[in-house]
């Protein structure tokens, strides 16, 4: 297996948008305004637009002079993302977004509505460079990253979807944002980074979700999710580790060529012990190929000793792409398996699966329309 990986976590801007008003700070925000001959409070008007009314278009901003809405449309809301299509299922409370952005790349959302709250899972590439073989992303290769900006208004839309009442349920709030679609998040580390800022900042800075309620996933890049760490930004890291034992990893999951499993839960254990949070750890179960109970036995074991009480298994069942080898395991080989990690002393839960039959295993929406 090659082991041609990324050597660094931030690729260039090749292929970026334009400057958005979402890919700067309230410093950044301030001196584009000046750029531009405005007053400096129109950056905090700009943005209580669109991080608290959730408008990215100035011609709706309405205490926005009109003489300015093009000017300020053309240098700090070029557009980001156009959908391209919507699918639901669930009674309509799952919606997948195609979008496209403004060089044509593809991307994709997922927006889930449960009784207790709306949990949004967005990408942070277009495309994912880290080759997970049963993975409908990984096969399809790294386009590029997105930018800060791209990222924010996938969350900015959903929160507008909610509020207007789009899903089934009537007006509601966003409440969870997981970055858990299509990329590796600590591949386009500042971008992601900045990106969780604004949505968590309050406005006028940011789209003011709670810290503990967005989630950032990793395939375990573990000097990233060190330096994650140290960023004390408060939100939950899950690592897809998806075996213990770096034998099959080497196979599953490329990158563990690099950093195999225990280095990456001595990374995760520092997270946790920086942010005081569990680590989830998710673990994508495989028929035949992930799923003994020696396996489950050994997960349990290591978790137990590397994280202690700070770490939680997601069991998630394999949502297979067509035409692939790979499919789920079986039920009772996933209660069994569940069984064994908990005996283990670590929590273990199997993940709720939604958007089956709307093709929402990441990248495969974006892979048909290609």
């Amino acid at each position: 297996m090659s082991t041609s990986l990324p050597l660094v976590f931030d690729a260039p801007r090749r292929g970026m948008p334009p400057r958005h008003l979402a890919d700067l700070d309230a410093a950044g925000r301030k001196e584009a305004v000046q750029e531009l001959g405005l007053p400096a409070f129109r950056a905090d008007q700009l943005a209580r637009q669109y991080y608290g009314r959730l408008v990215a278009d100035p011609q709706q901003m309405t205490d926005l002079p009109a003489a300015l809405r093009e000017q300020v449309g053309q240098a700090l809301f070029p557009p980001l993302l156009t959908p391209v299509r919507d699918i639901a299922c669930d009674d309509g409370t799952t919606r997948k977004t195609l979008w496209r952005a403004g060089d044509g790349t593809l991307l994709e959302s997922v927006l889930m509505r449960y009784t207790d709250r709306a949990t949004l899972c967005i990408s942070s590439q277009a495309g994912c460079g880290m080759a997970c073989p049963f993975c409908a992303t990984g096969q399809g290769g790294l386009q590029r990253n997105l930018s800060t900006g791209e990222i924010v208004d996938q969350v900015r839309a959903a929160a507008a979807a909610m509020r207007d009442g789009e899903l089934p349920g009537g007006p509601g709030r966003l409440s969870n944002v997981v970055f858990m679609g299509m990329g590796e998040p600590l591949a386009n580390y500042k971008r992601v980074v900045a990106a969780v800022r604004r949505i968590t900042d309050p406005a006028p800075n940011g789209l003011g979700l709670s810290r503990r309620s967005v989630t950032v996933s990793t395939v375990g890049l573990a000097p990233a999710i060190r330096r994650l760490a140290d960023e004390d930004l408060g939100v939950t890291l899950a690592v897809s580790l998806h075996t213990p034992d770096d034998e099959l990893r080497d196979t599953l999951v490329p990158v563990n060529n690099r950093w195999p499993v225990s280095e990456v839960l001595d990374a995760a254990r520092y997270y946790a012990d920086r942010s005081g949070r569990r680590v989830s750890i998710e673990y994508a179960l495989i028929r035949d190929v992930n799923d003994q109970p020696w396996r489950a036995d050994m997960l349990g074991k290591k978790l137990h000793k590397a994280l202690g009480p700070l770490v939680h298994v997601n069991v998630i069942p394999l949502n297979p792409t067509p035409g692939s080898e790979w499919d789920a395991a079986p039920k009772p080989v996933e209660r069994e398996f569940v069984r064994r990690v908990e005996a283990a002393g670590v929590a273990c839960t199997v993940r709720d699966t939604r958007g089956r039959e709307i093709a929402a295993a990441c990248g495969q929406l974006a892979a048909e329309e290609a």
